[in-house]
């Protein structure tokens, strides 16, 4: 269908208005994904929730791995809220459309928790590196204002580049057409729709995916290089599998968040395609964050006995 942009501009020919491409031109289609989106989008609420919970309401889990641990799963619920149930409207409504602030608003949400999330992955890589190859010093040297210092500058880092990249873009005119061909206000497609050279602002997004992404990630692989030479040396192969345990969980989800991400923003221009780019957008904002707490719940003792626990007294809540 096409859009009729002249009703969306004002008289400076700006668009004041875009929406979302069509997922499907055939209703069954539709509804088919809008069903698997939103059994994966209750999922992933419903998990990192009760991670969040289960962290909060157990002492045994107020240590820093676990107060990481509750700081992503809030930022992987904020980070689905902010792209899934526009794009749920989008697919079973004619009501495709959103405004130009409305549009602002969801890119720096989303810049705000992806940035936020990169930046404590590496955190959480910091935490065990400290904890395998300095256990002696660990919980001097990873205190809880250090703990909450880093988790704060993530979440300010993710702040102030949603501001800046947000600001930077919609600083723009945008002349048509008003369709974006994507299911949220991703940066790339929201460039390809603005008016002149753009070349500044794609480079922008480069460089701050290259610092933003890029470099948490490398020193990810520096804790794990360290940590996998330290591993190495352990006399006991008990000690080496207890060791390899407490990073797997983190390892995956690490894998998962900056496979996607990467392939996406830090790929040349020229071997962008709007199907290829839908589809690991729709991996790394809907299935990643369900696939988290299950990671998570499934490979660690004591956040299946804090959820079983949390569940346990809902439960009584419920019947009392």
């Amino acid at each position: 269908m096409n859009l009729n942009c002249s009703l969306w501009q004002d008289n400076s020919m700006s668009v004041k208005r875009f929406a979302f491409a069509r997922f499907s031109e055939v209703t069954e289609q539709c509804f088919l994904l809008f069903t698997l989106i939103l059994l994966m989008f209750l999922a992933s609420l419903t998990g990192n929730a009760l991670i969040a919970l289960a962290i909060w309401t157990n002492p045994v889990l107020h240590t820093p791995m676990y107060f990481f641990l509750a700081n992503l799963s809030l930022l992987e619920i904020g980070y689905t809220c902010s792209v899934v149930p526009k794009m749920l409207q989008s697919l079973v409504s004619e009501a495709r459309g959103i405004s130009r602030e409305g549009c602002a608003t969801q890119m720096f949400f989303f810049t705000l928790f992806a940035i936020s999330e990169c930046c404590l992955l590496a955190a959480m890589a910091f935490d065990r590196y400290m904890a395998i190859c300095s256990p002696l010093h660990y919980a001097t040297r990873m205190s809880r204002g250090l703990c909450v210092c880093l988790a704060v500058v993530s979440w300010g880092v993710g702040c102030m580049v949603g501001l800046g990249q947000t600001n930077y873009i919609f600083s723009l005119d945008f002349c048509g057409p008003c369709e974006i061909d994507h299911f949220f206000c991703d940066l790339p497609p929201i460039l390809a729709l603005a008016c002149g050279d753009t070349s500044h602002n794609e480079a922008a997004v480069f460089v701050v995916a290259i610092l933003c992404i890029s470099s948490p990630f490398l020193l990810i692989i520096a804790s794990y290089g360290r940590i996998l030479a330290a591993v190495l040396i352990m006399p006991s192969p008990e000690g080496r599998r207890k060791a390899l345990s407490t990073c797997s969980s983190h390892l995956l989800v690490v894998t998962l968040f900056y496979g996607s991400g990467s392939v996406t923003y830090l790929r040349p221009k020229t071997s962008h395609s709007p199907g290829m780019d839908k589809l690991l957008a729709l991996f790394y904002t809907v299935v990643t964050s369900m696939l988290n707490p299950v990671i998570y719940s499934l490979r660690n003792k004591e956040v299946k006995t804090a959820l079983r626990r949390t569940l346990d007294k809902k439960n009584v809540l419920t019947r009392g």
